[in-house]
């Protein structure tokens, strides 16, 4: 991350603990002032209503706009009438809970907020849920950061095939510790993000590691997700997508 969205990050933190620790009861009205990354108190979090804290919705004019020429460009496909904005709580690695963002396909809007209550309510770690916008929507640099989202209206890498991340249906968790590896033909590894190598060694043991015993793993497939690290030819361990014709959409 560089040093402007350093600092831009820092500043909306900061403001957003102070806001946090200063409203008393943290509900649904509080939260919708919030943006990502922003750090919620767990003694101002009103429990009978909880659930309220998981929401989708239109995307809002303000993230709209910052999506332009980012994770959004104008194209025949995808429009933003077919598009939702997710809004939840997650626990970081240090233990703080945290506000998080993702724009999804209006047809996996309800899956998503459901998932994320869940993992919330068991503790589930992801460290940080940002748009990738703030990333200037580099996949690179938002997976070196760890960072979890969805849409991003892009190609796979390495070619010129959309990705389901174009049409929102794909979520991307925890990236840097579970990455996309593939061995190419001359037998070297090709990964991203870059600097996650050590992190294709399934047989080893670290943290945050997604698997089938994981609960990521188990709540995702129990919603109709497919696994990118059920894949044949490469491995996508970050990589959650579900088929649109399968779904109710919302």
């Amino acid at each position: 991350m560089d040093n402007r969205i350093k600092k831009a990050l820092t500043v909306l933190i900061l403001s957003c603990v102070i806001t946090a620790c200063t409203s008393g009861e943290f509900t649904s009205s509080t939260m919708k002032n919030l943006r990502a990354g922003s750090i919620v108190l767990s003694e101002s979090i009103e429990k009978n209503r909880l659930n309220e804290l998981f929401s989708y919705s239109q995307v809002p004019d303000d993230v709209w706009a910052e999506m332009q020429g980012k994770t959004y460009k104008e194209n025949p496909y995808i429009k933003r009438e077919d598009l939702r904005y997710v809004k939840f709580l997650h626990h970081d690695f240090d233990g703080n809970i945290r506000v998080g963002e993702m724009i999804c396909n209006k047809a996996i809007a309800k899956d998503l907020s459901e998932i994320f209550y869940e993992l919330y309510l068991n503790n589930y770690q992801i460290e940080r849920a940002v748009l990738p916008d703030y990333y200037d929507a580099d996949d690179e640099k938002q997976m070196q950061a760890n960072n979890t989202s969805s849409f991003c209206y892009r190609a796979v890498s390495g070619t010129t095939v959309l990705s389901n991340h174009a049409k929102g249906m794909a979520v991307d968790l925890n990236t840097l510790y579970n990455p996309y590896c593939k061995v190419r033909n001359d037998g070297t590894l090709f990964v991203q993000p870059k600097t996650a190598a050590q992190y294709c060694d399934r047989t080893a043991v670290f943290g945050h590691k997604i698997d089938k015993n994981d609960l990521a793993y188990k709540l995702f497939t129990k919603h109709g997700f497919s696994w990118g690290g059920d894949w044949k030819s490469v491995k996508d361990y970050q990589h959650f997508e579900k088929e649109k014709q399968v779904l109710n959409e919302e």
